[in-house]
């Protein structure tokens, strides 16, 4: 059976550390910029580049979300945020903004760049396109079957990274625009007010939490999902404490 990389998230450094303490080989996280969780607790400039040297020690690897819509005047500001972050040897970013991904490459050549879910690649296609310009790996729409996937890993020899564990947002792979309607709060900009999961009367009935989608597990898969061809396995929760980070990290590592 091949080797599939555990990826687990972090919010801060105390779950960093519980992460990787619990046996994940590759941990994401956001600076104070450009995430889509900018609730989160999120890291310091000081913070990852400490992450980055910590997790290198112990033979694990860091990746950086750089996963919202970013404006044309602050792409300047992306190259200045990841400068010292690349020479600190960070391992790959997390992208959604396809100006973000060619400003990436032009400036750090050597950075492999991921495909955020965001993207929303549904088939080889897209994903064909994204290779050309520079994508090492895909995280596909969260919809997709698994023989969907096993298409776009075949057809294209791309890396592909799949959610197993974890919260789903109730629109197309993030795409949602109800945030910024009723919060006032773009979720493409890294500021969800999670709509989703407020209670809603429909056709005069008693509230309910009608849109609030139960969690993702996908334990019992496992060997259908290394079948079909995925290489990270990755489990959501940036906004989640340490402890819970690290048992669910745990829990996937022993099986």
């Amino acid at each position: 059976m091949k080797q599939v990389e555990l990826l687990a998230p972090a919010g801060n450094y105390e779950a960093l550390e519980g992460a990787i303490c619990a046996g994940a080989d590759a941990v994401y996280l956001a600076g104070n910029r450009f995430g889509a969780r900018a609730y989160a607790d999120n890291f310091t400039e000081e913070e990852l580049c400490k992450g980055i040297r910590m997790a290198h020690i112990y033979g694990r690897r860091i990746y950086l979300t750089v996963n919202i819509l970013v404006k044309e005047a602050e792409l300047p500001e992306l190259v200045t945020f990841l400068q010292p972050l690349y020479e600190a040897g960070l391992d790959g970013v997390i992208v959604q903004d396809l100006g973000a991904v060619q400003v990436i490459r032009r400036y750090f050549p050597h950075l492999p760049v991921h495909a955020s879910t965001q993207m929303t690649i549904t088939g080889p296609e897209g994903a064909r396109f994204l290779k050309e310009h520079g994508i090492c790996r895909v995280v596909p729409a969260r919809e997709l079957s698994l023989p969907e996937i096993k298409e776009i890993r075949d057809r294209t020899n791309l890396e592909i990274e799949c959610f197993v564990h974890g919260a789903l947002c109730y629109c197309y792979s993030g795409q949602c625009l109800l945030s910024s309607l009723i919060g006032g709060r773009s979720g493409n900009r890294g500021q969800c007010a999670q709509p989703c999961r407020l209670p809603y009367r429909v056709n005069g009935k008693k509230p309910s939490d009608i849109m609030s989608l139960k969690d993702l597990c996908t334990i019992e898969y496992i060997p259908d999902l290394i079948e079909h061809g995925i290489d990270s396995f990755k489990i959501e929760g940036r906004m989640k404490q340490p402890a819970y980070v690290a048992a669910v990290t745990d829990t996937y590592r022993r099986y």
